[in-house]
């Protein structure tokens, strides 16, 4: 966090808020930029699917040609609402406002995206690992504090690279108004101690930092 002060005060400030300018003029999702990640990284059995935190839908629709089925749940009553409207006419997908922790499974995937940090870390990865099959994946993009030297340098290169990935996804300046934002929460826990939590929980699950201020967390239940 000392890190992105400094950048904000840096030069009196305008060079934040000249970034922030620019980022504003070419905006992207950076959650939705991980779908392409998730799609590239499903299991081979592909019945059934559920995302927890499903926001819009977005996810939740690219993710319905490609199972029998699919389930979405959010808490948030909006997103629920726009989630629906964007799935209507798939007849594989429910979208519902239940716990996802009172789902029976077996699920073939599990994915989170932005969702992780709202919940208690360990009792979350517990649930997941219950309710996927045996050869199921569990595929989450997720964010942290930074901490160490590495999380500092990582925000960083995200912080400069974010316009340049708005400019190429959005080379002409947007003149859309905003989208109602996801319900935000600032994460607490920093990436060296979720991944003790995730590795005690699922052995042998790959995270790893990405650009856009994520990590990304991919397991696999053994069979």
């Amino acid at each position: 966090m000392a890190l992105r002060r400094w950048a904000g005060e840096f030069a009196g400030g305008t060079v934040a808020t000249a970034m922030a300018t620019l980022n504003a003029r070419h905006p992207w999702s950076h959650n939705d930029h991980f779908h392409s990640w998730i799609l590239a990284n499903l299991p081979e059995h592909r019945r059934a699917a559920l995302d927890v935190g499903c926001g819009r839908g977005e996810l939740v629709a690219a993710l319905a040609p490609r199972f029998e089925a699919v389930h979405g749940t959010d808490r948030d009553e909006e997103m629920l609402r726009r989630a629906g409207a964007r799935c209507a006419g798939l007849p594989n997908v429910t979208i519902d406002g239940r716990s996802w922790t009172d789902a029976t499974g077996p699920y073939d995937l599990i994915t989170m995206v932005a969702v992780l940090h709202h919940l208690d870390v360990a009792d979350a990865l517990a649930e997941v690992r219950r309710l996927l099959a045996p050869g199921g994946r569990f595929l989450a993009v997720g964010l942290a504090p930074p901490r160490s030297a590495a999380d500092h340098l990582w925000d960083l290169a995200s912080a400069v690279t974010n316009p340049v990935i708005g400019y190429v996804k959005h080379p002409w300046p947007s003149t859309d108004d905003p989208v109602r934002p996801f319900p935000v929460q600032d994460p607490t826990v920093p990436l060296d101690d979720l991944r003790e939590i995730v590795l005690d929980v699922m052995p042998g699950a790959v995270i790893r930092r990405r650009l856009g201020f994520r990590h990304t967390i991919a397991w696999t239940k053994p069979s």
